[in-house]
């Protein structure tokens, strides 16, 4: 899998944000069959900096509401990346 496959988008939240910001944890909407390993490397490799630690966490789609119609949206994988040192990545 490529690196562009396995991270889909940075997810920024007011608190990913304080996270990232506090103790340099940032969290990124990837890949559902992506593992730990290969989001270390594909993070590694796309912005640069050196990753200490992978948490990641299946997040299951919500009932919606349209009128009298219910539908679910999409499930998703978050992955919540802890970099090493002073390193940090610019998201904006």
């Amino acid at each position: 899998m490529d690196e562009h496959n396995i991270v889909i988008r940075p997810l920024v939240t007011e608190q990913s944000m304080h996270l990232a910001g506090k103790i340099g944890a940032y969290s990124f909407v990837v890949n559902k069959q992506a593992n730990k390993v290969q989001i270390k490397r594909a993070i590694e490799n796309l912005y640069g900096v050196n990753v200490d630690r992978v948490r990641t966490m299946n997040r299951q789609g919500k009932w919606r509401r349209r009128g009298r119609s219910f539908g679910k949206t999409a499930s998703w994988k978050k992955a919540v990346v802890y970099l090493k040192g002073e390193d940090h990545i610019d998201l904006f």
